[in-house]
């Protein structure tokens, strides 16, 4: 088969979660697939994270902006290379697909829950109506559409009114870069990012779904019980949303604990979650969580969310809490820092939980769907 995967976004530099899922599976798929043809449809970018191989070739496509990326830049060079199948793997798809199988990774249907609205970012706003305007009418051209946890399945499945048959469910994996590191080493990479250990991490967002308010809510909490209070060291998001934020809390006498840093490479991560004490992703809902994975990979202590997928993918030994209750995410750090016992359960616990997800593993049943799709007669 010849098999077209949209991967626009991989050779941006600050990348974040579709386009590591879109570029781990392909990168085991160039392990696994010497027999197929591939043709790796992105937009030009710094970070060339990904070299072609005998049977995969990278093909850049040059737009403006993605929706005429993915409207008509890609189905022109679709018309060229005449692929059997067309996996996109971030949501959407072109409006017409000259006749090609299609596959879509779903990821989420959040652009469609009212919480999604009460975004401020504009751009977030933008691509929410993006999807909703093209999601619905790429569903009947869909062959399958893959999505990343048996929830989100089960909430397309009922909110699309689609066949039990049409989505699949394929977990995501982590990079195994992630792992337990030297100590010494990584103090290295964390002394750019703060001066302190021990500290506790947050991947922060400006989408209302990752809880950033409600996190800081807990932290305040957690500072007013702890005897030996950590500092918070928030990645991903801006010193002055970080402060407005705060404002509009009535929290800013906790800024002084906070470190804040912005974007965090990708190389740096697994250094930045082994310094960590305990990580919070403390999300009001996700469709996988990837984080959880690597967090616990390099054994550090997870505070998750009992909400959506995220006891699908942390499990049910995991420190599962109430994403609206501070005072429940306060007590659970304060009792990782004072029995040492659950802590250490915690750790081996992720270590452990780790196992049961792999990129490979993705790799292999994304292979194994696009088999299965290209034998069948089309039409």
């Amino acid at each position: 088969m010849k098999i077209a995967i949209e991967a626009q976004r991989i050779f941006r530099r600050n990348k974040h979660g579709m386009d590591f899922v879109a570029l781990e599976s392909i990168r085991c798929l160039q392990e696994l697939d010497h027999e197929n043809e591939y043709f790796i449809l992105v937009a030009p970018g710094e970070d060339r994270c990904l070299e072609a191989t005998d049977n995969f070739h990278i093909v850049e496509l040059r737009c403006p902006s993605y929706p005429l990326w993915e409207q008509v830049a890609l189905p022109r060079a679709l018309r060229r290379i005449r692929p059997d199948l067309l996996h996109c793997t971030s949501n959407t798809a072109p409006l017409h697909g000259a006749g090609t199988r299609l596959v879509v990774t779903l990821h989420d249907i959040i652009f469609l829950e009212r919480q999604a609205g009460r975004n401020s970012s504009l751009y977030q706003q933008m691509g929410r109506i993006y999807r909703r305007l093209v999601v619905p009418r790429i569903l009947r051209r869909c062959s399958r559409i893959v999505t990343v946890s048996a929830f989100e399945r089960d909430r397309i499945r009922t909110a699309l009114g689609l066949r039990e048959e049409a989505v699949v469910a394929i977990h995501n994996g982590y990079n195994p870069r992630f792992r337990v590191l030297d100590k010494a080493a990584c103090r290295v990479v964390t002394a750019r990012y703060l001066a302190e250990g021990g500290y506790l991490l947050f991947l922060g967002n400006t989408d209302p779904k990752k809880n950033t308010a409600g996190t800081l809510r807990a932290y305040a909490a957690y500072l007013r019980l702890s005897a030996t209070p950590r500092p918070l060291l928030i990645a991903d998001l801006q010193e002055e949303e970080v402060e407005a934020l705060l404002e509009r809390l009535d929290l800013e006498r906790i800024r002084p604990m906070l470190r804040i840093v912005g974007y965090i490479p990708h190389a740096d991560l697994p250094a930045i979650y082994n310094g960590a004490f305990a990580f919070l992703y403390t999300s009001l809902r996700e469709s996988f969580g990837i984080p959880i994975l690597e967090a616990m990979a390099c054994g550090t202590p997870v505070i998750t969310s009992d909400t959506s997928a995220i006891p699908e993918i942390a499990g049910r030994g995991a420190m599962l809490v109430d994403p609206t209750n501070p005072d429940e995410i306060a007590a659970r750090l304060v009792a990782l820092e004072s029995d040492e016992d659950i802590r250490r359960g915690q750790i081996a616990y992720g270590l452990h939980r780790v196992g049961s997800f792999s990129w490979k593993r993705t790799a292999e049943q994304l292979l194994s769907l696009y088999r299965k799709i290209g034998t069948k007669p089309q039409g």
